[in-house]
């Protein structure tokens, strides 16, 4: 399956935010779709981070830079499930 194009993506975002906004989301679709796409973004800039740690001689620098960055994506994955997360962006 191929990864959507920017458009693609807004347009499903969008649709995401009505059907919440609406509560008609049966299967949590919108919810799913709205979460993955919230926590994607700490994925890839972790992705960014170790990359750049592992090329470029594994830095103290970088190395800081990669812990802060997994110390983030753990802290928001403790606020989506304690529910302190709920808009994931939208508001």
């Amino acid at each position: 399956m191929s990864k959507p194009t920017e458009i693609e993506l807004k347009t499903a975002l969008v649709a995401s935010a009505t059907m919440k906004e609406h509560n008609k989301d049966p299967f949590f679709i919108a919810k799913s779709l709205l979460n993955h796409n919230y926590r994607l973004k700490y994925y890839e800039e972790l992705l960014t981070v170790a990359d750049r740690y592992m090329n470029h001689g594994q830095a103290e620098h970088e190395r800081m830079k990669l812990l802060r960055c997994i110390e983030k994506i753990k802290e928001t994955e403790i606020k989506i499930e304690k529910g302190k997360i709920d808009n994931f962006g939208l508001e």
